[in-house]
This record gives structure tokens, C-alpha cells and sequence, in this order.
């Protein structure tokens, strides 16, 4: 046992669900991307289950896959989602608020304003989540400059990550005296200019937002690369990370965990959360038979579109029944690609193979069984240090969140390994972190 340790949740959102095809399940919230209600109800029931975060993705384009005219593509259009963490924050208390915005597309200033405004408006419970975008067809929405290659988009991550926290040190804790008698508002000896110039930035600061309850939003990366794993080691809080074996998770925590002491870091200021796709019902049957439902409601024509988009490649005229051709390197795309490629040839996956697959989890760990099959797995993982957490994604939305709230979570708390209640208001301790 990890002594003292608990496991880390955060509840990865999306509109139905995060099977290609939850949103044609009779359970599912067809239209959950303009329904705020349902999002509601998603939100409390992750606080209801003790989860320490929500967590929404985000990608600044459509992704489309027929030429019919009769899309069958999985959502491709939502609530964005820091407004919509913003206008969920009032409907919960204690749990995390953590979304995307991608540094290729944004400007620090205005990065580090929206966040730090969300951590004020949640009391302490924003986070951001740090990423280059790999998409290149997401640049077309951001003028004409061609997509930058991967290596310099993370050089240009670093220096914006300096920049975002740089201006959160904008304000000293009791900078704001607020005296009515003397007059005087602010000390501007607690005020601190950024001054940045950079190879990218020229930011002088300061934000002109108050000191985040919790010193600074937490930072959330998921770069699984080594420019990632780099940057991650050096900056991140939490990172997400996707992993089908437990092997392969230890290796990577262990890799990552050790590059810390260089920064001056110990492990326990990092929490790594693998994505984790539960299917759960009372009996290992019951789930089975749940999960082979989704599958069997997944298009052809979209389970391959998810391929073409995720390698960056064309299927076209390829057998579906027949292996993935050869892929050439990628220096734009995202780590992903490789994972996918090694995961097809370690099992002898064909495209339709590969897609199922990935339709139904997206390269993270899946299960399907009873609350104490996914409980033992869950413990395996966090015990042999192949995880501090998971970041779980429910098959469908609301019922596959309910059932892991009300199976799981109290197998979790029966075996000591997850919390009763929360530790306090904001992120951080919840997670477990040090105010900066």
C-alpha cells in the first residue's frame, strides 16, 4: 500500500459520452452539446461521487467525415468549454474546473486573465490545461501561417507557460489594502511587473487581476512525447496520459517522475492520471453486454474517419478486414499516432480492429466488469506506481458516470482508497499539492 495515499479522479467531459457512438444509445443526451442542464447534472453527480475535477478537452475546429451531406460524426460541435466551466462553477462547491486552451492559438495575457478570473469565481478550483495542438487543420481557423512542427510549438509552449505564470505572480497575497481613511487602495511594492521579452512574447504586465485563491490555477499537460515529458516535468501539477497495459503506464510514471529532481521538484508535486474507460454493472456479464451494445452501433465510415484524422493519413481503397498500411513518421502530429500504430501490430489489429478500439477508448486502459473487477484493476495500477489517479471517461453520459458513482466509488472508500469527503474548498488540496 501507498501509506496515507489516495487515489485522484478527475471526470473527463463530454456532451454523450466517450464511445464514438454513445450519442445513439437510447441512454444518452442526444443533444447534450447545447443542453447546459444536462451538463449540470453530469457536474453533480462527478461532486456527488468525490471526483477532485472535471476536466473538458477542447479542439478549435470540426472534424468531418461524409460527402452525402448526412453527417454521421460523433459531436463535433458544444458549449466552449472554459464558458462553460465558468457558468458551471456556481452549481458546485468543491470539485475541480479544468479545461483546454491551446498555446498555438491564444495569447498569454488573455490566458492568464481567464483563468485566474475562474479560479476568483470557483474560490480556488480553476486549472488549465496546457496544450500545442497537434491538428494542423485547426491553424486554417487562425489565418494564414502554416502549422508550426512540433518541436517549435513546444519551444513556443515553454516560453508562454512563462509568460501565464509569470503574470499570475502579478499581485503579493495582502497587496490590496482597500484603506477607506487613508485613501490608499493598493501597495505597488506588492505589485510586480513582467516585463517578459522572449522569442515569441513581449508581455509587460501586470495582469490586471487579483491573486488566484489558490496562488496560481494548477497546470494540467498531457504530452507524452519527450518534448512533452520534458515540459511536464518541469511545469505541469497533473498529467494526463493514456496507456492500454499497466507496463507501459510504469514506464512512463517512472520516466516522468525522475525527470523532476533536475527542476528542483520531488514526485509528489506531479500527479500522473491514465485515462481509464470503465464500463460497470453489478455483474461482469451485465457489463459486457452493455459495452458490446455501443459497439456494435459504431459506423464503419466514422470508425475509419477517426483513423484517417488521428494518423493524419487517407484509408482510401484499403481493405477494412485488412492491416494498417505502413505509417510514415509524423513531425506535426501528436505522440498518439505512434501508440496507435504499435498497438495495431502488438495485436494483430485490422482497421476495423483498430478503430473498434480506438472508438471505445481512445488508446486509454478499458474495462468492462463488475465494481470489484474495476476496483482491483484501479488498485493494481496505483499500488505498482503506474498511476497516482485516473482520469475517467464514462461510456455514455449521464448513466455511465451514475453507475461508476454509485458501484465503484464506495468499493473504492470500502477498500480504503478513496476519500469519504473532500479535503477542503480548493484544487489544490484536494489533489494533495502545495500552494506555490
Amino acid at each position: 500500500m501507498r501509506s496515507g495515499e489516495k487515489i485522484r479522479l478527475g471526470m473527463f467531459l463530454r456532451p454523450c459520452g466517450h464511445h464514438l457512438a454513445s450519442w445513439r444509445h437510447p441512454e444518452a443526451q442526444a443533444d447534450a452539446g447545447e443542453n447546459f442542464e444536462h451538463f449540470v447534472r453530469v457536474a453533480k453527480t462527478a461532486e456527488r461521487g468525490l471526483f477532485d475535477m472535471l476536466f473538458s478537452a477542447d479542439t478549435p475546429t470540426v472534424f468531418t467525415a461524409d460527402e452525402d451531406g448526412l453527417e454521421r460524426s460523433h459531436y463535433v460541435a458544444w458549449i466552449e468549454p472554459f464558458s462553460l466551466l465558468a457558468a458551471l462553477a456556481p452549481h458546485t462547491q468543491n470539485i475541480g474546473l479544468v479545461c483546454t486552451t491551446s498555446t498555438s492559438f491564444e495569447e498569454p495575457y488573455s490566458v492568464a486573465r481567464k483563468f485566474a478570473s475562474l479560479d476568483i469565481i470557483s474560490q480556488g478550483r480553476s486549472g488549465w490545461n496546457v496544450v500545442t495542438t497537434g491538428n494542423p487543420i485547426a491553424a486554417q481557423n487562425y489565418g494564414e501561417e502554416p502549422h508550426l512542427p512540433k518541436i517549435e510549438r513546444y519551444r513556443k509552449a515553454r516560453e508562454f507557460l512563462d509568460v501565464v505564470t509569470g503574470l499570475w505572480g502579478s499581485w503579493d497575497a495582502d497587496a490590496f489594502i482597500r484603506n477607506r481613511e487613508t485613501g490608499i487602495f493598493f501597495d505597488s511594492r506588492k505589485m510586480h511587473e513582467l516585463n517578459h521579452h522572449g522569442d515569441y512574447y513581449h508581455v509587460r504586465g501586470p495582469l490586471n487581476v487579483p491573486r488566484s485563491p489558490q496562488g496560481r490555477p494548477i497546470i494540467v499537460q498531457a504530452g507524452a512525447s519527450e518534448e512533452g515529458k520534458e515540459l511536464a516535468a518541469e511545469t505541469a501539477d497533473v498529467v494526463f496520459t493514456a496507456h492500454e497495459t499497466l507496463e507501459s503506464a510504469q514506464e512512463f510514471y517512472a520516466d516522468l517522475k525522475g525527470r523532476m529532481s533536475k527542476y528542483g521538484r520531488q514526485p509528489d508535486d506531479l500527479k500522473i492520471m491514465p485515462g481509464l474507460f470503465v464500463t460497470v454493472a453489478p455483474t461482469e456479464d451485465e457489463a459486457k453486454k452493455k459495452f458490446q451494445i455501443l459497439q456494435d452501433l459504431i459506423h464503419p465510415e466514422i470508425g475509419i474517419a477517426l483513423i484517417e484524422r488521428k494518423m493524419g493519413i487517407s484509408l482510401s481503397g484499403c481493405d477494412i478486414d485488412g492491416p494498417l498500411p505502413t505509417i510514415p513518421p509524423s513531425t506535426v502530429l501528436s505522440s498518439r499516432v505512434d501508440q496507435m500504430v504499435e498497438t495495431a501490430k502488438r495485436d494483430g489489429l485490422t482497421i476495423r480492429g483498430l478503430y473498434q478500439r480506438f472508438a471505445a477508448s481512445r488508446g486509454h486502459f478499458a474495462i468492462a466488469g463488475s465494481p470489484k473487477q474495476v476496483a482491483d484493476h484501479m488498485q493494481l495500477w496505483f499500488e505498482k506506481k503506474a498511476a497516482d489517479g485516473f482520469n475517467f471517461m464514462a461510456p455514455i453520459f449521464p448513466s455511465g458516470l451514475e453507475d461508476f458513482v454509485d458501484l465503484v466509488v464506495p468499493e473504492l472508500q470500502k477498500r480504503g482508497l478513496f476519500r469519504t469527503r473532500y479535503e477542503g474548498r480548493m484544487l489544490r488540496e484536494n489533489l494533495g499539492l502545495r500552494l506555490p
